[in-house]
């Protein structure tokens, strides 16, 4: 009986910390920056991380986005203010897996976790009348088009109309 009350207690203990488990959406940016530059190491320059600090910095002059914000945060920019470069750079030598690298750096600075990547609007079949005015301005602006005379969401709503046709291509 006290072996069984023993074994429970330890499961629910291991059901805890694997809840504490850092998620690719709770780390979205950090997941997929790590991976897709992990993937471009050949396995020589993944066993040195002075290597892997050198060619980060390289991949993150080609960043755009949120990919550039989180270079910036890890310090392979130029214009970095900190660098914890070698926070990332030591567990991928090292062979860790992409979640515990980001949850290594989540720890050093938090920021890094909070990043996260704009959806995209499917303007062909979302309701237009459904989206805040933040999204129809954002569509907008993907388009690279404004909206002066614009001042309550039916004005957005109706530019955006008169300008779909330009911008999106009905399928056949």
């Amino acid at each position: 009986m006290n072996k069984l009350i023993l074994i429970g207690f330890f499961l629910s203990i291991i059901a805890i910390f694997d809840s504490y488990a850092l998620k690719p959406s709770d780390c979205e940016v950090c997941f997929a920056v790590v991976e897709k530059f992990a993937a471009g190491l050949t396995s020589d320059e993944k066993k040195n991380p002075k290597v892997i600090e050198d060619k980060f910095r390289t991949f993150c002059k080609t960043s755009k986005g949120k990919d550039h914000r989180f270079c910036y945060y890890l310090g392979g920019l130029e214009e970095s203010a900190t660098g914890i470069l070698s926070e990332m750079a030591k567990p991928l030598s090292w062979s860790s897996p992409v979640d515990k690298v980001c949850e290594k750096l989540k720890k050093k600075d938090s920021q890094i976790c909070d990043l996260r990547y704009e959806k995209s609007i499917d303007v062909k079949t979302v309701d237009l009348k459904k989206l805040k005015v933040r999204d129809l301005k954002k569509i907008l602006s993907d388009w690279e088009e404004s909206c002066e005379d614009c001042i309550e969401k039916g004005d957005f709503i109706k530019r955006i109309e008169v300008l779909k046709p330009k911008y999106v291509r009905e399928d056949l």
